[in-house]
């Protein structure tokens, strides 16, 4: 690996790792629905603000609905269940549960995309599906059914993230590639139509949502933007350049800075199972990310 890839995936690690601390910060106020619709929204005019900046040509080649597809399945679904999660679980155990993407892009592969699953892979999932036990067995949270649901919530996230790379690469990467600015744009924009009637439909059912104060919405500016536009254009391009599975790797990180944030800005409790639980689920990435012999 090239030192500017790694170096993209330090830096979106630390990025993506502090949308967890964003997240608490926001789901609670505005709810799970309305932050993954604005997240994508002002995710999708930020990147319009770069591409007329860097006058960027809007010429999609044909992959536009291919990214609407794709933006729902990496950005509105997982979105909306991160933001679900947000509202029962700390910062660093969604960060933690999210290194599981690595794992659930084996299982997908290996179902739905003929990849080879080797014995080092299908040990990894296993030893994953220990720390996720050990995690939420031996934390801090007190196990109930929300906070079930909420672990179940993000990982449906990480198999949607799992399930994206490889049609990132199918329908965009193996078809002459697109430039990852367009991709990040395209996904973000597709997530949020398809996001528009859903909250469109709670908010005729609540019509007494809560809107938040400044803060609030300067804390979702920096999730939009930073955290989402700016991520996604670097986690494209690594996708062009080193492909999923190693792309990926960016989730040994994610855990360490998602659970460092929630630790310093919200004095969220550390513990053994941030530890050894992280650990473990690290120990199963690494067995499925490791160079074959």
């Amino acid at each position: 690996m090239r030192v500017a890839d790694f170096l993209r995936l330090l830096g979106l690690s630390a990025i993506w790792g502090a949308s967890f601390l964003f997240l608490r910060l926001i789901a609670p106020v505005l709810g799970a629905l309305p932050t993954a619709f604005f997240r994508t929204l002002l995710a999708s005019l930020g990147l319009i603000g770069i591409l007329l900046l860097m006058r960027q040509r809007f010429d999609f080649q044909g992959k536009i609905f291919s990214l609407v597809f794709l933006g729902a399945i990496t950005s509105g679904l997982p979105f909306f269940m991160y933001g679900f999660a947000a509202k029962i679980l700390p910062a660093g155990y969604s960060a933690i549960l999210n290194a599981t993407t690595p794992l659930m892009g084996v299982v997908i592969g290996a179902l739905f995309f003929s990849e080879h699953l080797t014995a080092s892979k299908a040990a990894g999932v296993l030893v994953g599906l220990g720390g996720v036990a050990l995690l939420t067995q031996a934390g801090p949270v007190a196990i109930n059914t929300s906070v079930l649901l909420a672990i179940g919530a993000c990982l449906i996230s990480t198999a949607c993230y799992g399930l994206g790379g490889f049609l990132a690469r199918r329908w965009i990467t193996d078809k002459g590639g697109l430039d990852s600015k367009l991709v990040a744009f395209g996904s973000q924009a597709g997530a949020s139509l398809i996001l528009l009637p859903v909250v469109g439909v709670d908010w005729m059912l609540q019509p007494s949502i809560s809107w938040g104060g400044p803060l609030t919405w300067i804390y979702m500016a920096i999730l939009a933007l930073i955290c989402t536009a700016l991520a996604y254009i670097l986690y494209f391009r690594l996708l062009a350049d080193i492909g999923p599975i190693r792309s990926s790797t960016v989730t040994f990180l994610i855990p360490v800075f998602g659970v460092l944030w929630g630790a310093v800005f919200l004095d969220e409790q550390l513990s053994w199972a941030h530890i050894s639980g992280g650990m473990v689920i690290g120990l199963a990435v690494w067995l499925v990310l490791r160079p074959a012999k």
